[in-house]
């Protein structure tokens, strides 16, 4: 088995999220997932493609027979200017095939003969010599697969960045890979990672929903959040950070970086960072006075530029909401939209309802409260 270039996480890292993920993976459905920027994604996605996790949790599957597939967006090759649309397309089945040829060349599961004819459908589908390589990109990526749909093989599509794709790729794209999971219903399926839910994007790249309403109803029953860590993995990243940096940190300080950055990957990295800086820092200060220990510590511009890194990831209607739930909107009436907002924030784990003294949602976690509070960034 080729080993990973990447450092792997513990079996139960993510526990609760993935244990969902791969129960849809058994039932070789598909999943859009939604977090916020700073939420870790890179280490899930690639936690998810590891086949020893797999087996972990698949145990009836064979996973011999089971591939994950990471796609991501900033990989495409270049556009030609006005490029149509089957180039448009072809880059995209171009990417797909390229990370199948990865994926499969060392793999076992294709014997010789199988092997050399799915390298010679990888190379004519790339033979830019052929007039028609453009237009023929969509049938010869379902010849490669099906090479390997005849084998038993099930395969995921994990697209990272899934909005670029959608910015950069057209409409008909999507529904070729609708087309496609339909003609292997028990081999094939995709999973998502978004920073607003599918819906919310269509909306704001103009896509009329209607005419990609067959692809995104592949995701509609199977949309799971992608939250910050749990009490564990947040310890796990602060033990891990500590020991990388020859550092060793009291229990109450670890605590207090796990309390202040909610568990999010990004904050956590960024407080950790400069948790030295910050004066005073003593059990009992932390007891009695945690609350303006994370407001010093949201003004330090590693944990700014984490703040804003989640700000931007969020819709117009989210920092509406967020402004308002900090006090910083007068007459602010709620509506549909706000409410929909509301519950998105609420599931990202960026608002709790009826956490704050007056009963109102309050921002989390705290040194995102404070950010949004005091900083005129977000104005």
């Amino acid at each position: 088995m080729k080993l990973s270039r990447t450092r792997t996480q513990p079996l139960d890292y993510r526990q609760e999220e993935v244990g969902l993920i791969m129960e849809r993976w058994r039932a070789a459905e598909s999943c859009s997932l939604v977090g916020v920027g700073s939420v870790g994604k890179s280490n899930l996605m690639q936690h998810l493609a590891n086949p020893r996790v797999q087996q972990e949790y698949m145990k009836e599957t064979n996973v011999e027979h089971f591939k994950a597939i990471i796609i991501d967006p900033s990989m495409l090759g270049p556009l030609p200017p006005k490029s149509d649309e089957q180039i448009a397309s072809w880059v995209g089945y171009e990417l797909m095939m390229h990370r199948l040829f990865l994926a499969f060349h060392q793999s076992e599961a294709l014997n010789e003969r199988e092997m050399a004819r799915f390298v010679e459908i990888y190379e004519t589908l790339q033979d830019g010599s052929n007039p028609l390589y453009a237009y023929m990109g969509l049938r010869y990526f379902e010849l490669g697969l099906d090479v390997l749909m005849n084998k038993g093989i099930q395969i995921v599509f994990m697209f990272d960045e899934f909005e670029d794709m959608l910015r950069n790729l057209p409409l008909k794209f999507f529904l070729t890979l609708r087309g496609l999971r339909d003609a292997n219903k028990q081999q094939l399926s995709y999973l998502t990672f978004t920073r607003m839910p599918l819906p919310a994007i269509i909306e704001k790249e103009n896509i009329d929903p209607l005419k990609i309403e067959e692809f995104t109803e592949l995701f509609t029953d199977n949309v799971i959040y992608v939250g910050p860590y749990n009490n564990r993995d947040a310890h796990r990243m602060v033990d891990e950070l500590a020991r990388r940096n020859q550092q060793n940190y009291e229990e109450y300080v670890k605590d207090f970086l796990v309390w202040s950055t909610g568990g999010f990957a990004g904050l956590l990295r960024a407080a950790f960072r400069v948790i030295d800086t910050i004066p005073n820092l003593s059990l009992s200060t932390v007891m009695t006075n945690g609350l303006s220990l994370a407001k010093e510590l949201a003004q330090k511009q590693p944990v700014q530029t984490e703040c804003k890194t989640i700000w931007n990831s969020l819709s117009d209607m989210e920092q509406h909401v967020l402004k308002a739930a900090a006090g910083r909107i007068d007459n602010f009436q709620r509506d549909a939209k706000t409410d929909r907002a509301a519950e998105y924030l609420v599931r990202k784990k960026l608002l709790r309802s009826g956490d704050s003294a007056d009963g109102q949602p309050a921002i989390h976690p705290p040194v995102f409260h404070f950010f949004v509070m005091d900083n005129p960034d977000t104005n």
